[in-house]
Formats: C-alpha cells, sequence, structure tokens
C-alpha cells in the first residue's frame, strides 16, 4: 500500500522539535571496522589463480594448489577477524587483550599457503624461503595482535565479565527495539530510538571504564531496558495497525523520561568517580603533610605574617616602584 511522505520540508510536515532535529541527524551505531580490512579481500582475490590453475595439474599439483588457495583463504579470514577485534580493542577504554591472536595464526597460515603454492619436487628451499617471506610480509602489512590488557590495572576480572555480560544483554535489548520499531515505518520513531540507544551506550561506557558502578546500575541496565523493550514491542505492532497518536505520545514520553533517567545516572556516576578521587588527593596530602613532606595549605609561612588580598594594580605594579612608594 502508498504511504504519503511527509517530513521536515513536506507541504503537510509539521517543524521539527529540538530533539528531533538532533535525533535525525544521529545515524544508527554501526559495526567497527579497522581500515585495513579491505586488504584481505584483495590478497584472497590474488590467490584465485591457484584455484583456477588447480584443475589442469597432475593429481599431486591438483592436491597442493587446493590446500595453498585454501591455507590462504583461511589466513586471510583469520586476519579479518583479527583487525576487527583490534579495532574493538582500539575503541575501548578498557579492555582485554583477545582470547586467540587471530592475525599471528592468519599470518602462519598465509606463509604456509604461499609455500604450498610455489612448491617444486627438488626445490623445497625456496618455497620454504616464499613461505617465510610471506609470513614476514604480512606481520608488516597487518601488524601484531594486541598482547595486553588495557585499562585494567585496579579492575577486577570478575566484576569485568559480569559487566561485559549485562552490557551484552543491553545490547541485545536496544538492538530488539531497533527492530522492533522498523515495522512502524516512521523514520522519526526510528531516530527517536536511536537517540535514546545512544544515551544507554554512553552508560555502558561509563560501566566498562569502571565496572564498580555495576551494581548501582543492574537495574538500568536490566530491568528498565527489558520494559523500554516490552514496551517498543507493544507500541510497534499497535501503531502499524491503527496509528494512534495518543500511543505515540505516550511512548514518545516513555523515551524521554528513560533518557533523561540515564543521562543522570551517567552523570552521577561521573560526579561520584569525582568525589572518590577528590577523597583520595585529599588523604594523600595530609599523610604528606604529617610526614614533614609537604606544608599544610592552611598553615601560614613564619615570612607572610598576615595574608593581605591583593588587587589586580599590586600585581601590576613591580616591586621596585612599590619601594619607592614607601
Amino acid at each position: 500500500m502508498a504511504k504519503r511522505f511527509g517530513g521536515r520540508f513536506s507541504p503537510l510536515g509539521r517543524a521539527q522539535t529540538g530533539d528531533d532535529a538532533l535525533a535525525a541527524t544521529r545515524p544508527p551505531p554501526r559495526p567497527i571496522h579497522h581500515p585495513l580490512e579491505s586488504r584481505t579481500r584483495w590478497i584472497t582475490i590474488m590467490a584465485t589463480p591457484l584455484l583456477l590453475s588447480a584443475f589442469w595439474q597432475a593429481p599431486f599439483g591438483l592436491v597442493m594448489q587446493l590446500l595453498a588457495f585454501g591455507g590462504i583463504a583461511a589466513g586471510m579470514m583469520l586476519t579479518r577477524e583479527g583487525l576487527q577485534a583490534e579495532a574493538t580493542y582500539d575503541a575501548r577504554r578498557v579492555a582485554r587483550r583477545p582470547a586467540v591472536p587471530r592475525k599471528l595464526f592468519g599470518g602462519i597460515l598465509t606463509g604456509l599457503g604461499l609455500a604450498l603454492g610455489s612448491y617444486v619436487p627438488g626445490a623445497e628451499l625456496g618455497a620454504g624461503v616464499i613461505g617465510v617471506a610471506g609470513a614476514v610480509l604480512h606481520w608488516l602489512s597487518f601488524g601484531t595482535d594486541p598482547m595486553r590488557d588495557k585499562g585494567m590495572e585496579g579492575i577486577d576480572s570478575f566484576q569485568q565479565d559480569r559487566a561485559a555480560r549485562i552490557i551484552s544483554e543491553g545490547e541485545a535489548n536496544l538492538k530488539a527495539m531497533n527492530d522492533a520499531i522498523l515495522r512502524t515505518g516512521d523514520r522519526r520513531l526510528e531516530a527517536r530510538v536511536n537517540l535514546f540507544a545512544a544515551t544507554a551506550r554512553e552508560l555502558f561506557a561509563r560501566i566498562e571504564q569502571d565496572p564498580g558502578d555495576i551494581a548501582a546500575t543492574r537495574r538500568y541496565l536490566g530491568v528498565y531496558l527489558q520494559g523500554a523493550r516490552d514496551a517498543t514491542v507493544k507500541f510497534s505492532d499497535l501503531y502499524a495497525q491503527t496509528h494512534d497518536v495518543r500511543a505515540r505520545q505516550d511512548f514518545e514520553t516513555l523515551l524521554n523520561d528513560l533518557e533523561t533517567q540515564f543521562a543522570a545516572q551517567t552523570r552521577k556516576l561521573v560526579q561520584g568517580g569525582r568525589t572518590d578521587l577528590d577523597i583520595e588527593i585529599g588523604v594523600l596530602r595530609d599523610r604528606l603533610a604529617r610526614e614533614g613532606l609537604l606544608r599544610p595549605a592552611s598553615a601560614p609561612t613564619p615570612e607572610a605574617g598576615l595574608e593581605v588580598p591583593m588587587t589586580m594594580d599590586d600585581l601590576l605594579i613591580p616591586r621596585e616602584s612599590e619601594k619607592q612608594r614607601r
């Protein structure tokens, strides 16, 4: 069934509010990609002559060239996954190193595939040199896998795993909301849900940075997000059939309230971290003062006497002029 188009520049469309305009300019979240991912595809394509010419070889040559192409293709697949894992690792402030060094194994498979593809009976050394050279070039082109955790100092691994699991469930709820709102066919509603998802992901990022705050946000990442998902599913089914204006207003009001609460909780966590930092700094300064390594800020110096407020003119007048004036 044909639908009438309505939007900001449509004659029948109404002007967007500030939140609507901001939501419309924010694209939905996209998966993180590494800039070198396309190289793996091109290398796999360049290895296709091994696959095509294999069927004109003797049985031994057929097997060797098929294994060579399979090794290069598998190596590029592992390398692409390793690049994606590295991009995710770089995008996060707190991250663990990949459990499997995919780029390392990808380089080994690539070198093995090149060695098998260039193998000639009686020239085993040359094939080995080509394989080693291919593995080295792979390392120079794609680099190594992240080998150490980032930002994990002082973070409980159990809390980190728990936070990762809960955030994964929250991302699943946000994805379900985005999938459900697509059934309405309304771009403004889709943009509104994406705006709420962006606010929720700011809270996710805070939890990833400090998993110790997971206890204070468990309701937001669990109960509230599940409720928002269920409400979005029911609203989408109803609005797709009836286009009820009252239901739309109630749903947008719900998203506004949830977004306000999520943003407030994120600010609360940030302010709480600042308070903890101020306390730690104050305790350390007091300890240094007790040990005689730091003079307390409240204690006046013997030479200073009483502190006299200074004006801008006092700061600009040179000391010699001040002595002459005295």
